[in-house]
């Protein structure tokens, strides 16, 4: 699997991000794709509005908060529904999954 794509992606992303915080410039969005649950990857939009601690996927008229505690647990909320915590973690076509939730592209990684 030839991993330079996602690396080339992911610097970008991270050149990216290090120029927009320097800046004080915040929020910030990136295009990526979102699959929930088991449907079909789909376009979706990331926005970080604090980086490691508030962030939001759009997909489609759905929009997704998540929140960082700083302290390992991360919390979901979407629309009126009760929060509830996710756990991340990674899948093998390299998404970045929470619960049901996973996104894949280039993602800023802190």
């Amino acid at each position: 699997m030839d991993r330079l794509p996602l690396l080339t992606g992911l610097l970008t992303a991270w050149a990216l991000l290090t120029t927009q915080v320097a800046k004080g410039e915040e929020p910030f969005s990136l295009p990526l794709e979102c699959q929930l649950e088991s449907a079909r990857w789909q376009p979706c939009t990331l926005t970080v509005e604090r980086l490691g601690e508030h962030w939001w996927l759009q997909v489609g008229g759905r929009r997704l908060d998540f929140h960082h505690d700083g302290r390992g647990q991360i919390e979901l909320q979407e629309a009126a529904r009760e929060p509830r915590l996710v756990q991340p973690h990674w899948r093998s076509e390299q998404a970045l999954c929470w619960g049901g939730i996973c996104a894949k592209g280039a993602l800023p990684l802190d």
